[in-house]
């Protein structure tokens, strides 16, 4: 063991870090059913199961009780720099149980049943608190607690005889103020990231349409079906265990739900070459269409295939080639409401939905100029460009603070 360490029931902390209960760090009290005096207008706001986020952030109900009840509420409304943490879960894996939050005002809200208020004492800082309980290890260790039911639970005397390690309070103070800072910039980001999307979507809702056309575009737009512009094919074989981490690229029909949006570049599976010779070979400008899917919504969804390579197209994939036509431009007008509310009210059968190449056929537009395809789908890729540099940007955030939370929580990293 490093010099200056020591072994501890909560694993090996700094000489000079104690270990203590919950119980010993902050006074408690369990919450009541307050369902009674809930309203949707105003008053204090409650915290109840579904305000936890996984991350320990308030999730926004809009559920109140309005201030005519403080005689009856007044024990469970909360102060500033208190802890609510939730003993209860709606997942059997434990997502939110025993999350924490902190709260940042006083006299502004109330917490319910199955909400515990940690109020820290003279020797424990809230915010270092909230990081701590709220790390990914403690958590585990919490989940582990939990009793079997309807909704998994904790109990209130295994979280205050919860044990944790603690610094003295200077260390905690400091420690807590960078995980805040790298928190605010996590948060700055994802308001960021969600304010581009919501530009994105409210261009493309523009530009797809016609509503608002680029500066120097003034060709007609026409009106026409997907299969007046291109031919259909089928993809067929690449069974998944026939799926590799080399080889030759290919495409499969669930990808196209969980790996892509409205373009492909980079394939993320390939096949061998015997399976390759079985299978549909794709090129440049080709769209893809998922066949199946579990609901209505969701089904035909497309990708515009646009890698400079020999790729393939799976099973249960609608191949189009389209003619003279932007195939990126299409990838984003094919995922349009404009288009998947047409899809939707195509799509046969119940627990699995499907589409079929005629019906794909029969989708209706109205199409610019190629000229104008091309600037609105580079317009539109530059905002892809855009919001995956800031979510890279964001995932390297998020990296950090793991990497600080497990070397600052456990000591193994001091600061000065």
């Amino acid at each position: 063991m490093k010099a200056g360490y020591k072994q501890t029931e909560v694993g090996v902390v700094p000489d000079d870090w104690d270990v203590e209960t919950i119980g010993e760090l902050c006074e408690y009290r369990n919450g009541v059913s307050l369902e009674a005096y809930f309203n949707h207008l105003d008053g204090f706001k409650v915290i109840s199961i579904g305000n936890y986020s996984p991350e320990g952030r308030f999730v926004e109900t809009n559920t109140f009780i309005g201030k005519e009840y403080l005689n009856f509420i007044r024990k469970y409304i909360l102060g500033e720099n208190e802890l609510t943490m939730i003993l209860n879960d709606k997942t059997s894996v434990g997502t939110i149980i025993g999350k924490v939050l902190l709260i940042d005002r006083s006299n502004a809200y109330v917490y319910n049943q199955r909400t515990m208020r940690l109020s820290p004492r003279a020797h424990a800082d809230s915010a270092f608190l909230y990081h701590l309980i709220n790390s990914d290890a403690n958590h585990a260790r919490i989940v582990g607690l939990a009793k079997p039911g309807t909704q998994i639970y904790v109990n209130t005397n295994d979280i205050l005889e919860f044990k944790l390690a603690i610094p003295k309070m200077r260390e905690q103070i400091a420690i807590a103020a960078l995980l805040s800072d790298v928190d605010e910039l996590i948060q700055s980001l994802e308001k960021l990231i969600a304010k581009k999307r919501l530009i994105k979507q409210g261009a493309m809702q523009e530009l797809l349409t016609g509503k608002k056309r680029l500066s120097g575009c003034s060709g007609a737009w026409r009106k026409t079906a997907l299969g007046n512009i291109g031919k259909f094919s089928k993809g067929r074989g690449i069974k998944k265990d026939e799926v590799s981490l080399e080889g030759l690229a290919c495409i499969r029909y669930g990808e196209i739900y969980t790996c892509f949006n409205s373009y492909v570049k980079n394939c993320r599976s390939f096949i061998s070459q015997d399976i390759a010779m079985q299978s549909l070979k794709i090129k440049k400008g080709d769209l893809l269409f998922a066949g199946s899917g579990e609901t209505a919504e969701e089904i035909g969804k497309c990708v515009a295939f646009l890698g400079e390579y020999e790729a393939y197209a799976g099973g249960d994939i609608i191949v189009f080639t389209p003619q003279a036509q932007d195939s990126m431009y299409l990838g984003y007008l094919m995922n349009h409401t404009s288009v998947t509310t047409q899809k939707a009210k195509m799509g046969q059968g119940d627990a699995v939905v499907h589409i079929s190449a005629r019906n794909l056929g029969q989708i209706e537009f109205w199409l610019p100029p190629i000229d104008e395809q091309q600037r609105i789908s580079t317009t539109l890729f530059n905002m892809d460009a855009e919001l995956a540099a800031l979510e890279a940007k964001l995932d390297k955030y998020r990296q950090i603070k793991k990497g600080m939370v497990q070397e600052l929580l456990t000591g193994r990293i001091r600061l000065v």
